[in-house]
């Protein structure tokens, strides 16, 4: 239901970003899975792009396209700290699907990216020191001083280039994404250069983030060429921030400025259910959350006659279109679990709502 709707509610969007209530819930995982298969099929589209470290992206889109590793063990390594939400086993079998389905489609592959900086693997001080090092030699020494003390002491298979004897397009190609991984250690070295402690720095730092991973996504697309699906939490898809003095602007609206009507947000709601989310005392654990309050987004949501159902919001008029515009209680679940109270306006945050009665939380792996 949802995915033909979707398919035909996001229109020739080149990028459509599909948002997610709480980051470890199994049916949104399991929404997002069916809605990237359909749009493949139906709409072109050709990358999943994730809220995870470009590095990880790199290794994936690796093993989708060419079956290089193994996605259990890359899952496992990669998907650690602020990013274990996604070592979970709905998004092993969305990886599984990608690399059988480029098997059957090797001339037309799906491609996996991740948008987000937080770590930068040895894979990417490697793409540049080797690029350096086959083109200017003389300053693979200096490189390598740079880079010493940022660059991650894990073992990793190193980078092999042989640029000289590569035709001009692949030696261009190769530049591109040589620079781009350069600037995506910039990107994680300023991210930690910020004052965490310091409110002001704090939402620079937020700011800088969401920016950041527009910009990545955006030279994804450009560079790819491919339509793109970007899964992230409801809040970086959308337009408007739901706390302006942590959060002063989301990717969503990034993403809305520079491509037009060429981004759609689409933001995902639900009314009871569980989650994964790091409680109180640090540790990771299950809840559960029973109907929402009367006064939320949900509960309305909730009454209309449809189990599960998906609207186009912009399409939506009076008195509904009040109703939507107008900011109340929302379900934001992040990393942690509980957290603060947000005030949310659906329609100005998203173009499209997924509502889902009830979820399940997501099964992690390797716990």
């Amino acid at each position: 239901m949802a995915p033909v709707r979707v398919r035909r509610m996001i229109g020739d969007a080149r990028m459509v970003g599909l948002g997610e209530a709480t980051h470890s819930s199994h049916d949104f995982f399991a929404l997002k899975d069916r809605v990237f298969r359909h749009l493949v099929e139906e709409k072109g589209v050709r990358t999943f792009a994730l809220e995870g470290s470009w590095s990880t992206g790199l290794r994936l889109d690796d093993y989708v396209l060419h079956g290089t590793g193994d996605p259990r063990r890359i899952l496992s390594e990669e998907f650690q700290s602020e990013y274990l939400w996604w070592n979970n086993t709905d998004y092993l079998r969305l990886v599984e699907w990608m690399r059988a389905y480029n098997v059957r489609h090797p001339d037309d592959p799906v491609r996996f990216m991740g948008d987000d900086f937080g770590w930068s693997g040895p894979e990417l001080y490697d793409a540049v020191t080797d690029y350096v090092a086959g083109t200017y030699p003389q300053l693979r020494a200096r490189f390598t001083t740079l880079y010493r003390g940022l660059r991650p002491t894990v073992k990793r298979e190193t980078y092999v280039a042989g640029y000289y004897n590569e035709p001009l397009a692949e030696r261009k190609e190769a530049y591109d994404w040589a620079v781009r991984a350069a600037a995506v250690i910039d990107q994680t070295a300023r991210w930690y250069a910020y004052d965490f402690e310091d409110p002001k720095q704090n939402a620079a730092s937020l700011r800088y983030r969401d920016d950041t991973m527009a910009d990545n996504v955006i030279w994804w697309q450009e560079h790819t060429g491919t339509k793109v699906l970007l899964s992230a939490h409801d809040a970086h898809v959308g337009y408007e921030t739901f706390d302006p003095s942590a959060y002063p602007k989301m990717q969503g609206a990034f993403l809305r400025e520079r491509l037009g009507a060429g981004y759609v947000s689409v933001g995902v709601t639900y009314d009871r259910g569980s989650f994964n989310a790091v409680g109180a005392d640090g540790e990771i654990h299950r809840f559960t959350l029973g109907p929402a309050g009367p006064d939320s987004s949900e509960s309305t949501l909730d009454q209309v006659r449809y189990r599960d159902y998906v609207v186009d919001l912009r399409g939506v008029g009076s008195p509904a279109r009040e109703w939507l515009d107008r900011t109340r209680p929302t379900r934001f679940v992040g990393t942690d679990y509980p957290g603060p109270d947000f005030r949310i306006a659906l329609g100005r945050s998203h173009d499209i709502l997924i509502h889902l009665h009830r979820v399940e939380a997501a099964r992690l792996r390797d716990r």
